[in-house]
């Protein structure tokens, strides 16, 4: 018996030209904006992950846990690194003009505002908890772990100052 013959499938050949000429027009390539880094945003919101690293290192680096005080520290300090360095990523490579839907200045607005406080809180319980009696050899770490947390709570400070300069100039129009 003979076999019935199948339908052919109907098949779409490309060569290797057209493959590449349809691959590079449809894929998107990343935008880099240099100039972000030049700006004052930019600027603070990379010593806000240098010395936010400082933060969550220096305090990591000791026997934190011994102070509970020193977990909403590091819960703020790393939450916070995490995100900025997310937002820079966002805005080096320009993706806030491919998701237009966002409100991207109430956003960057929320974060910056919410950072500052949140960042103050825990300076503020950082300082408080620095002592020399409680547990000397951590000492220097912890102290200069507030150091830096205040420098990088003034960095969101002036973040959320240009972040509510652009979000109103944004509203205004």
């Amino acid at each position: 018996m003979e076999e019935p013959q199948r339908a052919r499938s109907h098949t779409v050949t490309t060569t290797a030209s057209s493959f590449a000429e349809n691959f590079s027009t449809s894929s998107s390539s990343f935008a880099y904006d240099r100039e972000f880094l030049r700006t004052l945003p930019g600027l603070l919101i990379v010593a806000e992950i240098v010395l936010g690293l400082l933060v969550w290192t220096l305090i990591a680096g000791t026997e934190y846990f011994r102070v509970p005080a020193f977990g909403w520290v590091m819960f703020v300090a790393v939450f916070y690194w995490v995100l900025t360095v997310f937002f820079l990523i966002i805005y080096i490579t320009m993706t806030y003009t491919r998701i237009p839907q966002v409100p991207w200045t109430t956003v960057g607005l929320c974060f910056n505002g919410s950072a500052f406080v949140l960042y103050l809180s825990a300076t503020v319980v950082d300082a408080s908890s620095v002592s020399p009696e409680r547990d000397s050899h951590n000492f220097n770490s912890w102290a200069a772990s507030s150091f830096f947390a205040f420098l990088v709570t003034i960095c969101y400070a002036g973040n959320t100052y240009f972040s509510f300069i652009a979000w109103r100039s944004r509203t205004i129009q």
